[in-house]
């Protein structure tokens, strides 16, 4: 069945009136720290950003910048909370499955405690930032934007080939970073590393714009979306082993069981080293040319 014609102005501001939604429902549940609230509202700030820069040509020139950069902010200041909580429990769950020799329990019992340690140590700066006037203001913003917004005359065209000439364009940004990625495959680690990381970030921006582009598009949108979606987790999987094995390397010198954190490192090297190897495989599959054809 035929979907209703739509401006790709208005499918826009439905993405960021339902995520702007999730954000403000999500702040007493943070300051009550319920499982998995502050990734949620992580994910909001995320799809918001991502949002009002992949679509910031329907707006007026400079009306978003303010708030994009106070999303980048209030993402940051959740960030370190909930990237210490995630990489202790990760790390925790991969130390239990390692040999007996290795004296997994003591290994995941070690990790745990650190990342509690860590956890206690960045909440403060989560409460802050949702108590800030900064917050309040962002919210404000967010309202006004929605509200009252600032597009431009071609927000008023017609969706789906305007929602597919942007998928498009954020499939060849993603294939460029993609490709540089691979490029320096022989260079150095850290070169290497830092440019796998900068395409995974295209991969999620891409995937984000395709899941804006599903309700107005359909199941077009959707292949689109999951697509992008395994480029963004295979690069994830590599930038989260990247992590851990540099976590693991700083832990090593005073931990009490370094045996054991050396194993985990190792296992983290092997882990990054999978996910370039199957790169190629998991980009070819996004990399179609009728991939982003919606119409």
């Amino acid at each position: 069945m035929a979907r209703p014609a739509t401006t790709v102005g208005q499918v826009l501001l439905d993405r960021l009136g339902g995520q702007a939604a999730v954000l403000a429902g999500l702040d007493d549940a943070v300051r009550a720290d319920e499982p998995d609230a502050v990734h949620r509202m992580r994910v909001a700030c995320r799809r918001l950003r991502s949002a009002l820069r992949t679509f910031r040509r329907l707006f007026a020139p400079g009306a978003t910048d303010h708030l994009v950069a106070e999303l980048r902010w209030l993402a940051a200041a959740l960030g370190r909370a909930r990237d210490g909580e995630v990489l202790a429990e990760r790390l925790a769950a991969q130390a239990r499955a390692l040999p007996a020799a290795c004296r997994p329990e003591r290994v995941a019992a070690e990790l745990e405690r650190w990342g509690r340690v860590e956890y206690r140590q960045a909440w403060p700066e989560v409460l802050a930032a949702l108590d800030s006037p900064r917050r309040r203001a962002l919210a404000d913003a967010l309202a006004t934007l929605l509200a009252d917004p600032p597009l431009r005359r071609r927000a008023g065209r017609d969706a789906v080939p305007e929602l597919a000439r942007i998928a498009e364009r954020e499939q060849h940004r993603t294939g460029e970073r993609v490709r540089a990625a691979l490029d320096t495959g022989a260079g150095p680690a850290e070169q290497r590393d830092r440019a796998l990381h900068e395409a995974r970030k295209a991969a999620k921006r891409a995937r984000y714009a395709g899941e804006t582009a599903a309700p107005a598009v359909g199941a077009a949108a959707e292949r689109y979306t999951d697509r992008m979606k395994a480029v963004q987790e295979l690069l994830g999987e590599h930038q989260d082993a990247v992590v851990a094995a540099g976590t693991l390397a700083g832990q090593a010198a005073d931990s009490g069981e370094p045996f054991g954190l050396g194993v985990l490192y190792a296992r983290q090297l092997t882990a990054a080293e999978t996910a370039r190897a199957r790169l190629p495989q998991v980009w070819a599959r996004a990399a179609g040319r009728k991939l982003p054809r919606f119409g």
